[in-house]
This record gives C-alpha cells, structure tokens and sequence, in this order.
C-alpha cells in the first residue's frame, strides 16, 4: 500500500502569495521563509495572512498588546514618513513592504509574552528609524 500524502492546497496558496508579496517588497527568500514559518506556529496569523490575500484589508481579528496589524501598519508608514522626511505618505513607498512589515511585527509581538515594550506602549518619537 502506497503512503498517503496530505496535501493542503491553501496553504500552498498562501505561501505563493507571501513569495509574491516578498518579491514585490524586494524582501528576499530567507527573510520570507523567516515570516512563514512564523505564520506556521501561528495559526490565527495564518488566518490573518488569507484573510488579507482574499481582500487586501487586514481582518484586524489578531491583537498583540492591545495592537492589530492596522495599527502596526500606520506605524510602517509612520516610520516611512519620519525618513523619507516627507510629512506625508508618498506614492514611491512600498506599501506592500509595509505590509509585509506589519505581518513580522505582529508576528514578533505575539512571541513575546505580557505587554509590548515601554517603546510601544511611549510611542516611538524620532527614534522610530
């Protein structure tokens, strides 16, 4: 008898997305790798990640510390804006990289345990680069 092989089509899809997702981002291989896999010991991550392939809005389902990926999102693009020094979100930034961005700091708040560093919790001033 020939052994079964489990094969789970979404997330093969979900990968693909994210591989795309880096390429466009200019992220490389294993910086990807590094994110899926930490979408792979989470599932509601996951979940987060296909519900944002599916609709290109975060379902803001998964909270860190009080935070969701919206939240992390306007702190990339708050970063961006402190070193392009430019006051605004400007159409040359790469918000799929901000993205992707938000995704990875989620990912690094929901490892920890107890609450976000007193940076978050302060706010990030000019030290946000």
């Amino acid at each position: 008898m020939e052994p079964w092989v489990i094969y789970d089509g979404n997330r093969v899809a979900y990968y693909d997305g994210l591989r795309q997702l880096c390429e466009y981002a200019g992220k490389d291989a294993r910086w990807c790798d590094a994110l899926w896999g930490c979408m792979l010991e989470d599932q509601e991550l996951m979940a987060e990640f296909a519900g944002y392939l599916r609709c290109h809005a975060f379902p803001d389902r998964v909270k860190a510390g009080g935070y969701s990926l919206t939240d992390l999102y306007v702190q990339q693009i708050d970063s961006y804006n402190i070193r392009q020094d430019a006051g605004k979100n400007t159409a040359a930034c790469n918000k799929e990289e901000m993205v992707l961005d938000a995704f990875a700091a989620m990912a690094k708040l929901r490892r920890k345990t107890g609450e976000p560093s007193r940076r978050w919790q302060d706010g990030f001033g000019m030290d946000r680069m």
